[in-house]
């Protein structure tokens, strides 16, 4: 197969994928007569080759897909109408807590926090696929380690964890403020939303209300997802610290 003809197959290949497409996917189309060097240089050649439209093809942490451009997101909002679940700021709080600290257990959340973390937040976020339990800390209790997962790197338009916003201060400021910049995540072809819901439903309690405890919309088939020039990051990153971790009966989130 030449050169043009596989550039062919692998950009028809990305633009229908149903999910991000990792490298050695991409290589299993052609059998073996193109290399790993030579689908990173088309990649590369389709990256430039989609530079001033209103799609381009970017890297993820779970792969790589045609994602439509931030600043079409207000037009193709007007599509969607609709407006998307929102989350509570104790669930927010949360997720930039586990992003930002990970590995944690609920009670590491609380103490940053300076309150109890309810159960249906951490199941709600698990549920979303945006963290998982990657082992125990070897403490009473054996208490589960949180972290997050590929599925909200992709839905946040992130290779890699080293991408997140930059903050300063004290555990406490690790507030729902810290993703205000990611609220404008590439928005998927054929879909309204394009990032995390981050708008607050505030409650005396945290909790969501009834109407926002949905989770959001799936990513639509329209869209596949990058993977790095080289394998991805892994969206998990446990601290250095003196943590051991045992793997758990189960996991959940997207799988590697």
């Amino acid at each position: 197969m030449n050169t043009a003809e596989a550039k062919r197959v692998l950009e028809t290949a990305l633009i229908c994928a149903s999910a991000p497409l990792p490298l050695h996917d991409m290589k299993a189309l052609f059998e073996g007569e193109v290399g790993l060097d030579t689908l990173r240089r088309l990649l590369d050649e389709l990256v430039q080759d989609w530079q001033g439209r209103g799609v381009e093809l970017v890297a993820l942490a779970s792969g790589w897909r045609f994602q439509s451009r931030p600043e079409m997101r207000v037009y193709l909002d007007r599509l969607h109408p609709e407006k998307p679940p929102k989350y509570s700021r104790a669930a927010l709080e949360t997720l930039a807590i586990v992003a930002y600290r990970q590995p944690v257990t609920r009670g590491d959340i609380e103490d940053i926090r300076g309150v109890t973390v309810s159960g249906n937040i951490v199941k709600q976020l698990e549920d979303r696929g945006w963290i998982e339990a990657i082992g125990y800390r070897e403490a009473p209790g054996r208490p589960a380690l949180y972290a997050t997962t590929r599925q909200f790197l992709d839905d946040l338009g992130l290779a890699s964890l080293d991408q997140l916003p930059e903050i300063s201060g004290p555990g406490s400021e690790l507030t729902p403020a810290a993703f205000a910049a990611l609220d404008d995540a590439p928005t998927l072809l054929g879909d309204g939303q394009g990032s995390l819901a981050l708008e607050a439903e505030a409650g005396p309690d945290g909790q969501v209300p009834a109407e926002a405890a949905v989770d959001p919309a799936p990513v639509p088939s329209a869209a596949a997802a990058p993977e790095r020039l080289a394998e991805p990051t892994p969206a998990v990153a446990p601290s250095a610290d003196a943590d051991t971790l045992t793997a758990p009966p189960t996991a959940t989130g997207t799988p590697p």
